[in-house]
């Protein structure tokens, strides 16, 4: 029987997470990474400080998800403030009371399939909705699973819908107590654009 564990992000494994992941600064840090040519020391540096501050700031923003003892998902959220790359994304920014999720991922092909997406997913709603968060929000990605957060396809699967239309990069939101913001709905033909209106794939 495969043995599957889910813990908190916390400065001690952050070494754990999957290389990709832990050397990966992105959202956190634009203009570093924008600039290339670092170390991997270097980028751990800069995860780990945004780790530190995120965990005094938000609390909880990360979790990993182990097989059989091996580091092989993980998933990174918390507001949106802390992710300074959303400044880019034109169907941005996220709603005042949602939470971001910057990065859900299993690099290896071994790992995809048995669920770990979901049981990360999962494992995070229910710790926003016991920090008595509102929503959670993501940019997926339309016709390719290569982005930090993952497809499309797997978050209307699970219960999101595209607040904010794009060719690439949908803004997707699930609510947390059943209401999704008028403010933020995309609307085409006069008709709300949602998970019920794309076909649904994994």
């Amino acid at each position: 029987m495969i043995g599957i564990e889910i813990v908190e992000l916390t400065p001690t494994n952050l070494t754990d997470v999957p290389e990709h992941c832990k050397c990966c600064i992105y959202w956190e840090y634009p203009e570093a990474f924008d600039q290339g040519k670092r170390s991997k020391d270097d980028l751990l540096s800069f995860k780990r400080d945004w780790l530190n501050r995120a965990r005094a700031s938000f609390g909880c923003c990360g979790r990993i998800a182990y097989v059989d003892g091996i580091a092989a998902a993980y998933v990174q959220y918390a507001v949106p403030e802390l992710f300074p790359r959303i400044a880019e994304y034109l169907t941005g920014p996220p709603s005042s009371d949602a939470v971001f999720i910057s990065c859900l991922f299993v690099p290896q092909d071994r790992y995809r399939g048995r669920g770990l997406g979901r049981q990360l997913l999962e494992s995070i709603l229910v710790d926003l909705r016991n920090r008595k968060f509102g929503a959670v929000e993501t940019f997926g990605r339309r016709g390719t699973a290569d982005n930090p957060s993952g497809p499309i396809e797997f978050y209307l699967k699970n219960g999101f819908s595209i607040v904010q239309d794009d060719s690439d990069f949908p803004l997707l939101r699930l609510d947390l107590h059943g209401k999704v913001p008028n403010k933020h709905i995309h609307r085409t033909d006069d008709k709300v654009v949602s998970g019920e209106t794309d076909n649904h794939h994994c």
